[in-house]
């Protein structure tokens, strides 16, 4: 049975696990350019492109492919792959002063995810009584842009499946996404706010 691998989050990060048939991946998620997908199909397994072989002929098709940003994407990878175990150290410290200080100091907070078994810049907690975009907005006219629920849902505002699946708290959730600019500055910033914001919404709501 073929295996479908979405790892967008994880590639130029940490090594993706074997076992799969196809793999997909988004360049801006390791700092290349925007607009360009990866789809990396296993040596032997079927595989049918939904491209038409004479696409820039073809009324109606989409188009030729943008090689200098696919090339620029594969470039961008390969620098970053250099120094992502040394990176990877770095932000999975950041992660982790995030994750016990968050739980320290915001009452009522469910911090996401095994603590050892995860992506190193990766970390989601849930507010209990708090609205997502609420703090979302709040954090937003502070300078810190993060998400709210799973990335497979942050188009909408319907809860996470995903974090519903996981049976963890859906609302009043927090994912923040570390990059290679991000500092302890930025870090300690973010959480020096972060309590007083949670108590003003809960103020807000009357909790």
């Amino acid at each position: 049975m073929p295996l479908f691998v979405d790892a967008a989050q994880s590639v130029g990060h940490v090594p993706v696990p074997g076992g799969w048939s196809l793999l997909s991946a988004s360049a801006h998620k390791w700092g290349g350019p925007p607009g360009v997908g990866v789809l990396v199909v296993r040596k032997g397994v079927r595989w049918i492109s939904p491209y038409p072989k004479d696409d820039l002929y073809r009324p109606g098709a989409a188009g030729a492919l943008n090689l200098p940003a696919a090339v620029a994407a594969a470039a961008s990878l390969q620098a970053v792959l250099a120094e992502a175990r040394a990176e990877a150290v770095r932000q999975s410290a950041l992660v982790e002063r995030i994750r016990e200080r968050v739980a320290a100091t915001v009452p009522d907070v469910e911090v996401v995810g095994d603590p050892v078994e995860r992506l190193p810049h990766l970390v989601t907690f849930s507010c209990l009584y708090v609205d997502g975009e609420a703090l979302l907005h709040a954090l937003d006219r502070l300078g810190f842009a993060v998400s709210s629920g799973s990335s497979c849902a942050a188009s909408t505002l319907r809860p996470s499946h995903v974090l519903e699946a996981m049976g963890v708290l859906s609302h009043g959730n927090v994912r923040v996404s570390l990059h290679r600019g991000t500092t302890e500055e930025d870090v300690e910033r973010f959480l020096a706010v972060l309590p007083g914001l949670v108590a003003g919404i809960r103020a807000e709501a009357g909790l």
